[in-house]
């Protein structure tokens, strides 16, 4: 089943030269060197080649990857790269050493064929995506992206029993508001694509549509956000990874 979502217009988020803009401020994109692989768990982010003109995949980089890092060392057992994170083409052989990649509104994005093969690749030898920070009519070029990178799959809703929101904490409710609204104006949903479109097998790649985690964890440090729901998208990314990293 392919999934079609009802959809209405979304407000446009722009982006300036050098600096990212955000209803709730302004931080300034720098691109940082990615950290030399040692067998430590890194964070990659997926860069990806622009559609129409506007970028987003470095949206909330690196404040969200510093922060995240920083829990997922206090409260786990891992012992991630806290202070440094990586940012790789999909069709960059260096990927394949990362487990867990993050996609970044991918509403805009529009991969070339290296790209689409790449991510293929990287999905099929076991890598885990999570993809985040969309919403409303974005979806149509998301959907139509990833079914080139994977033409078999099924994009489907999860279930709150899926294990994915028990591999670490215990999720007790997917009722989640996109940043600066209710959930009654707009509500998270939580979908994936899974291997052999088999829901007994891996979870290939887990998709947070009409929410934005990474926006949640990246002003966490200025109290942004409220303090339950961001609680909340920490405990969605750290589930993710752990997922990620035992699947």
């Amino acid at each position: 089943m392919r999934l079609r979502t009802a959809i209405a217009i979304a407000s446009a988020i722009s982006a300036l030269t050098g600096t990212v803009l955000f209803a709730q401020g302004f931080r300034r994109f720098v691109w940082e060197p990615n950290v030399p692989y040692d067998g430590k768990f890194t964070f990659a982010r997926l860069s990806y080649t622009v559609y129409g003109g506007r970028s987003g995949w470095e949206f909330d980089y690196p404040a969200m990857e510093r922060h995240l890092m920083t829990m997922v060392r206090e409260i786990t057992e891992l012992r991630p790269h806290q202070s440094g994170s990586n940012i790789h083409a999909m069709d960059d052989p260096e990927l394949l050493k990362y487990p867990v990649a993050y996609l970044s509104e991918p509403g805009y994005w529009h991969p070339s064929e290296s790209e689409v093969l790449g991510l293929r690749t990287y999905l099929q030898k076991g890598g885990f995506l999570i993809v985040d920070d969309f919403m409303l009519n974005e979806w149509y070029n998301f959907e139509q992206q990833m079914l080139r990178v994977l033409p078999w799959a099924e994009i489907e809703y999860l279930p709150l029993s899926h294990p994915v929101f028990d591999s670490f904490f215990h999720i007790e409710t997917l009722e989640m508001p996109y940043p600066g609204r209710t959930l009654e104006q707009l509500k998270a949903q939580f979908l994936g694509i899974h291997e052999d479109n088999d829901p007994s097998k891996r979870l290939m790649v887990v998709i947070n549509y009409n929410n934005d985690i990474g926006d949640y964890m990246e002003w966490s440090d200025q109290n942004f956000w409220p303090v339950n729901v961001t609680n909340d998208a920490y405990k969605f990314a750290i589930n993710y990874i752990v997922y990620g990293m035992t699947h």
